[in-house]
């Protein structure tokens, strides 16, 4: 069977239609009194970056709600927690600074969404604002806002993300078997389990 694969805008706008004119009117480019209120209340964002040569990443970023920091109407900061060290979206950013966020409310089916220009920041005066159990992050994504918009809720409503009845957790195997089968290792299954156990939680801040 062969694909019949869309390779340009107009085979793409003959096909979906053209933009709803309130989708257009949305962007933003400041933030708005009900941004700030969003970001307060906000524990949870991913953030989409890509290097030089396009390869893109996602990672996850998640503290107690409000813990991005607004500078001002046009930027904001995120602290940056203990982890694996991998780094991947901070190396891509200091080949490439554009920068995808989207930000989430539990329970809530819209999303935050925020297109702009970042930066590493290793020191600042408002690192002092973002202290969490003690700790200070060593350092904070800085983001010049270009874009910003709340996007509709069809992608949560389809998936039913926050519907206790269509979770299913168990419907794979735990966290240390899935690393145990799929990477090289030198820990027995027994100690990686010991360590995503309870004590897992207890180390999110050092």
């Amino acid at each position: 069977m062969s694909w019949a694969e869309i390779g340009s805008e107009e085979e793409l706008r003959e096909l979906l239609g053209e933009v709803m004119p309130r989708a257009v009117t949305k962007e933003r480019v400041r933030l708005h009194a009900r941004d700030r209120d969003w970001l307060a209340a906000s524990p949870f964002c991913l953030i989409a970056t890509s290097d030089a040569e396009g390869n893109c990443d996602v990672s996850p970023k998640g503290d107690p709600a409000g813990f991005v920091h607004v500078i001002d109407d046009t930027t904001i900061a995120i602290p940056d927690r203990p982890g694996n060290r991998r780094a991947d979206g901070f190396l891509n950013v200091l080949k490439n600074p554009h920068v995808g966020l989207i930000f989430l409310i539990p329970g809530r089916n819209e999303t935050l969404r925020v297109n702009g220009r970042a930066r590493l920041v290793r020191e600042a005066p408002f690192f002092d604002e973002m202290v969490v159990k003690g700790h200070r992050p060593r350092l904070a994504l800085v983001v010049e806002i270009e874009q910003i918009f709340f996007h509709c809720a069809k992608a949560f409503l389809r998936s039913q993300l926050w519907a206790p009845g269509s979770w299913n957790p168990s419907v794979l195997p735990s966290h240390a078997t899935l690393i145990k089968e799929v990477q090289v290792v030198e820990e027995t299954l027994e100690q990686l389990e010991s360590y995503y156990g309870e004590g897992y939680a207890k180390k999110l801040y050092g």
